[in-house]
């Protein structure tokens, strides 16, 4: 019984999360907005559950919601900052940095979580991540100290990012 639920909906997660992306992208909440969008969400993850051979283990959807809040909120003030930089900074006073942000993080979907995270922050782009996955490449705009930017980058982030994936 389980085995079939299993193929049936090998993603159960994705498929309300479709449903709800479905009905909401039709802007009618109907029967037959949610009957066709249960059917998108069954379908869909199970056509591309090839591709998903690994799902995350030990993930706690719980700590997800601070952590989607935090980066929110880290968004909006990145902005405020950026605005005010390309304001009232000449470009020769901008000091850009690389920095290298060595990871703690083993699992890909955290890490490309932490990736996004940092793109998604307006000052800051994450450009490479090292071969054997330890390490990721970040670019600041500016920066007055990088180990600063490293250091929280990896207790605003990284740190959260373990306690969800552990």
């Amino acid at each position: 019984m389980v085995k079939a639920f299993r193929w049936l909906l090998p993603h159960p997660f994705l498929t309300i999360l479709l449903t709800a992306v479905w009905v909401l992208l039709q802007n009618n909440v109907s029967t037959g907005m949610v009957v066709f969008g249960l059917i998108l969400g069954v379908i869909i993850p199970r056509i591309t559950a090839v591709w998903w051979p690994d799902r995350p283990r030990g993930f706690r959807f719980g700590r997800m919601i601070p952590y989607v809040l935090l980066v929110i909120w880290d968004i909006l003030v990145a902005n405020v900052q950026v605005a005010w930089i390309v304001l009232t900074r000449p470009n020769d006073k901008l000091r850009p940095a690389w920095v290298v942000i060595p990871l703690e993080l083993r699992q890909p979907e955290a890490i490309s979580i932490l990736a996004g995270t940092i793109t998604l922050t307006p000052g800051t782009v994450s450009a490479d991540l090292s071969d054997e996955g330890h390490s990721l490449l970040v670019h600041a705009l500016d920066a007055d100290d990088p180990d600063a930017v490293r250091d929280q980058i990896k207790e605003r982030y990284e740190r959260r990012l373990i306690g969800i994936f552990a």
